[in-house]
């Protein structure tokens, strides 16, 4: 079974259809928490750490054998959390990262330029660290630029879906210095889709709906949790 942990129940339907498209088969359990997003913002991501251990423990219990993060702004904390969970955690847009860094640089260029594309201001600095982590890892030089989406986050909020997928496309339309545009939010991923640009789009959900589902079905997955005194 795999454990999905998101800040928003929008992402439930979402990883469903991607799970009955691409993993039939595959049990999902989702763990919805909205507060965590609402704290991580006001006291910084390592606010939700504790909350993360509280939450994980009854999946893991309950037989989970891997957890995905689907909240950019709380992966990173998210996948620190593996060793005291006892399974693999990942976050939902490292395979994504790691796409964006492999796009070659453009004619001329020795770096790949990789624009952010963001609803949330908060998301933006946990994605630049992803990806520039992912460069390091891939010894490939990139330059990082990023947009924060005015007035998309308060679309979601609302509920206004189609308003809130319309800005961020219109937002990756005018990026026009760009070798890869990379989609801050799982959330935003159907803007992708929506943006008219010859530019390529990366959204997280889909790879990282397989790596998650690959690293549950390891017969390895679960890990010793650490001793305690």
């Amino acid at each position: 079974m795999l454990a999905l942990l998101h800040t928003s129940p929008v992402h439930v339907p979402v990883f469903d259809a991607l799970r009955d498209r691409e993993h039939p088969g595959l049990p999902l359990r989702h763990l919805v928490r909205e507060d965590l997003l609402a704290t991580a913002l006001a006291d910084g991501p390592d606010a939700v750490a504790e909350h993360i251990d509280r939450l994980l423990a009854p999946a893991v219990a309950a037989g989970a054998t891997a957890v995905l993060c689907t909240c950019s702004t709380i992966g990173a904390v998210a996948e620190s959390r593996a060793p005291a969970a006892g399974v693999p955690v990942l976050r939902v847009d490292r395979p994504m990262a790691a796409a964006a860094v492999a796009v070659a640089p453009a004619a001329g260029r020795t770096a790949t330029r990789v624009t952010v594309v963001a609803a949330l201001a908060g998301t933006v600095r946990p994605t630049a660290a992803l990806i520039e982590d992912e460069a390091v890892r891939a010894a490939r030089p990139v330059t990082l630029t990023t947009v924060v989406v005015d007035g998309a986050w308060e679309r979601f909020e609302a509920g206004d879906r189609d308003g809130y997928l319309t800005a961020v496309a219109t937002a990756v339309e005018a990026v026009d210095d760009a070798d890869v545009v990379v989609l801050a939010q799982a959330s935003t991923a159907a803007a992708a889709n929506r943006a008219t640009t010859a530019v390529p789009v990366l959204s997280s959900p889909a790879p990282g709906l397989r790596a998650a589902a690959a690293a549950a079905c390891r017969p390895e997955a679960r890990t010793p949790r650490p001793r305690t005194a």
